[in-house]
């Protein structure tokens, strides 16, 4: 999912952060928008203004080793939106559309960029980086995760839940890529209004 393109006056917040972190959120937006291999390490230094041997000393496995931390950045990020969004509204199908349109209005803000960098980086290493794909894998079932909390609360069966908490990400995910290709937000308003009346066909009766 999307995560918030950096700022390049004087006043960057991210002046203040340490060199770590710089290399870490330049490297996890280059993987957004450029793929794992279409992000450099040397790209990353300059992005994070940061020396190649910094890059090393912080991450003497390399370009994965960096991409596992780019990931697990992507998954804190957006975990933390989707987590106000649930917490902001007690109706879960509302807050699933909510996200939905979160993520569009994101996405055409960036021109149609910066889709998710989780996925991204990922799919670029299929079969070849397993620590990549296990860093994958662990940001999905975490955002799975919120999604079915919120739904329990609402009062859903744990099993429902779970699986609901899937489909809600995954729908999400392919939809942003949707998204990108056709340069519309449709695929991710459409995805958020279907899977609202998807939760709804599972709420208790006496909550419809």
């Amino acid at each position: 999912m999307k995560t918030t393109a950096r700022q390049h006056s004087d006043g960057d917040p991210q002046a203040a952060l340490g060199t770590r972190e710089r290399v870490v959120r330049a490297a996890s937006r280059l993987m957004q928008r450029r793929g794992y291999d279409g992000a450099g390490i040397k790209q990353i230094a300059q992005e994070a203004n940061a020396t190649l041997g910094s890059v090393y000393h912080f991450f003497p496995g390399g370009k994965q080793e960096l991409a596992v931390a780019a990931i697990d950045h992507g998954d804190r990020e957006f975990a933390t939106i989707l987590r106000e969004v649930l917490d902001g509204e007690p109706d879960p199908a509302q807050a699933v559309i909510a996200c939905a349109d979160s993520l569009a209005t994101g996405l055409r803000a960036s021109d149609w960029i910066d889709g998710c960098p989780v996925t991204a980086t990922a799919l670029g290493t299929a079969g070849r980086a397993p620590d990549i794909q296990r860093a994958a894998a662990l940001a999905f079932e975490n955002w799975r995760g919120l999604v079915a909390d919120a739904l329990r609360r609402a009062g859903i069966p744990d099993e429902d839940a779970r699986s609901l908490g899937h489909t809600v990400i995954s729908t999400l995910e392919g939809a942003e890529f949707a998204a990108q290709v056709s340069r519309s937000d449709e695929p991710l308003r459409t995805a958020g209004t279907h899977l609202a009346r998807l939760i709804d066909s599972y709420r208790p009766a006496r909550d419809l």
